[in-house]
């Protein structure tokens, strides 16, 4: 469910000192500079005994780190670890945990060891830090071993398997939608695929579809503490790996230096309650409002600039035009140019809702929905001998698109070298979905039926049109009466630990998935923390302005907290002016934004999923 980032995603500009007002420290900074442990704030909570002898009693694992350049580029080091099923029954099953570590460019000035987490749930950790040159910058770069891991049943590491083949897995999940059925048949269909999935990781998946927890993330993390060498732990987390940070922080709030979370989920919204139980989990986050809200954002942002920035304002209302070509992409496909073959491939409704949707997560996305409606629109138009030219000019401009979100045609021997480096099967068994389920279902409370989420997700998508119902059915396997495993050892404890250093929570004003909200909530709910805002187009800040990223990078590397009420601006406007003073125009090879997403993931269908030949 999750996609890699772009290779130029993310590039963060070297000028990270621009923030003058960031005079906050951490207590004993100088310490923490130096990767030594504080003197934590007054009256600081204490890993419990009980969390503390699950986590300690394992012994100390080596990754046993080899270079696997060959496979991640150049400087890359694999490590495997074994980890305890259940930390309850440290002699039982055990799971393999896979990590990807690129050194501290400034050896003489390393702090030690950042772990990440790409969110999802369910993102490839190794992924991300495979492309640490372009997602991270400089500075964070040269003081520290950055690592990142695949959380427990995902990607390199021991995968969750609910199926006993990719075949039957396929033929099991035949019902499902790219992105939400519509009508009865397709409902019922749906309904059955994840009945289906729910009862498949029920039985077949277990018993690491039940071990799956975030908590049991959070003890893997401060075993691979130890296991890099470091006293204290260093994090950033993205999306739903802020939520990985909150429990980490609760669990073990003496066990960190540094503690940054980024795109925040509420993180009581995800676990629930029981009066909130029947509402779907990421509509319990806000994740749809969050979608909706971003667009109305875009196309108001889009009539203000004007045809001069924004090619949609030069149709009409931009709000209004959006909704015809969605509209008309229901009955009207338009076709476009398979990058890995050169066959023609066609964008209807939920290629179209899903495209727009995955480019609200990138700073430059406005930009993009913008041309690519433009270009829809251009397309849907009857192919006259008058509008010859201008569609010939949309169809290159939606080719040129669409290559840049496939990518290039996968390379099956660099894929192939990655599982080897971790000694994986290939091909691999493909687990997003289970992986994504399997997390989602064992953290929190969920409706008694399949049916009952249906329900949710006609409300929801009254509210939200195009978007609302795609997340709601995200958590619809989570059904009492289809999923049965259970972690016992998930946490549900409460997110209010007076933590020995201080959490730094940046939250998003334009986040299309995590709404602010949630950042004003765990900010609000841990007393050592401080929020950073940032108004900024995509999902999470970190990247989009040299604010948001040099007080998050000073925060890891120095312990410098931002001052209290301090705001970021992104550094990209959604409709930047054009480079002359006339309107905008569009020739045979227009010029592109580069199409960036951010390290935190959406669990959204990739685009040649949606495309259709």
């Amino acid at each position: 469910m999750t996609r890699r980032p772009s290779r130029h995603a993310l590039a963060v500009t070297a000028a990270l000192a621009c923030l003058a007002t960031a005079a906050g420290t951490l207590t004993a900074t100088g310490a923490a500079a130096h990767g030594r442990p504080g003197h934590g704030a007054p009256g600081h909570d204490r890993t419990s005994r009980l969390e503390a002898a699950r986590v300690d009693r394992v012994p100390t694992p080596d990754p046993a780190w080899t270079d696997c350049s060959a496979a991640f580029g150049p400087g890359a080091e694999c490590g495997s670890v074994t980890l305890p099923l259940d930390y309850d029954r440290p002699r039982g099953e055990t799971t393999d945990v896979a990590l990807l570590r690129r050194r501290a460019t400034d050896p003489a000035a390393r702090v030690g060891t950042l772990f990440v987490n790409p969110g999802g749930p369910g993102g490839s950790g190794v992924e991300l830090v495979a492309d640490a040159a372009q997602l991270f910058s400089p500075e964070l770069r040269a003081r520290f071993d950055v690592v990142g891991f695949d959380p427990r049943g995902t990607n390199f590491s021991t995968a969750v398997q609910c199926f006993r083949s990719a075949e039957e897995q396929a033929a099991a999940l035949a019902g499902l939608q790219p992105v939400a059925p519509e009508g009865r048949e397709e409902t019922a269909a749906q309904v059955a695929s994840l009945t289906a999935l729910a009862r498949a990781c029920s039985t077949t998946g277990t018993p690491l579809s039940a071990s799956m927890s975030t908590a049991q993330v959070a003890r893997d993390l401060d075993v691979l503490r130890r296991a890099v060498g470091d006293e204290k732990l260093s994090y950033l987390g993205f999306s739903y790996g802020s939520y990985l940070g909150a429990v980490y922080a609760n669990m073990f709030p003496d066990r960190f230096r540094a503690l940054a979370v980024d795109g925040v989920v509420d993180p009581k919204a995800w676990r629930g309650t029981l009066r909130t139980a029947h509402v779907p989990t990421f509509v319990r986050t806000g994740s749809p409002q969050a979608s909706g809200a971003a667009l109305t954002a875009l196309l108001q942002e889009c009539a203000a600039a004007g045809p001069e920035r924004c090619a949609l304002a030069g149709l009409g209302d931009p709000a209004a035009v959006h909704r015809a070509v969605v509209e008309t992409s229901r009955t009207t496909p338009v076709a476009v140019t398979d990058p890995w073959t050169g066959a023609d491939l066609e964008i209807g409704y939920d290629a179209l809702v899903s495209v727009v949707q995955s480019l609200l997560y990138a700073a430059t996305g406005p930009q993009v929905v913008d041309l690519l409606l433009w270009a829809v629109h251009h397309l849907q138009q009857p192919p006259t001998e008058e509008n010859a030219a201008v569609r010939a000019e949309a169809r290159a401009l939606l080719d040129l698109l669409v290559q840049q979100l496939v990518g290039e045609v996968p390379d099956a021997e660099e894929q192939r070298a990655r599982s080897d480096a971790f000694g994986r099967a290939w091909p691999p068994y493909p687990n997003g979905i289970e992986a994504l389920t399997a997390v989602t279902c064992t953290d929190g409370l969920h409706a008694l039926r399949v049916q009952d989420v249906a329900r949710a997700a006609e409300r929801i998508e009254r509210e939200v049109p195009d978007m609302g119902a795609s997340w709601a059915w995200l958590s619809a396997p989570c059904a009492l009466t289809a999923w049965t495993a259970r972690d016992e050892d998930a946490w549900t404890g409460g997110f209010a630990a007076r933590t020995a250093a201080p959490v730094l929570v940046v939250g998003n004003t334009q986040d299309p998935a995590t709404p602010y909200s949630g950042a004003v909530a765990l900010s609000g709910t841990l007393p050592h923390s401080r929020l950073l805002s940032s108004d900024s187009w995509g999902h999470g800040a970190y990247g989009t302005s040299a604010c948001a990223t040099g007080a998050v990078d000073r925060y890891l590397v120095a312990g410098e907290l931002p001052a209290p009420g301090t705001w970021c601006v992104g550094d990209v406007p959604a409709f930047p002016a054009p480079p002359t003073d006339s309107a905008r125009t569009f020739g045979s090879a227009p010029s592109l934004p580069e199409v960036a997403p951010r390290p935190a993931t959406p669990p959204l269908p990739d685009v040649r999923d949606v495309l259709t030949r």
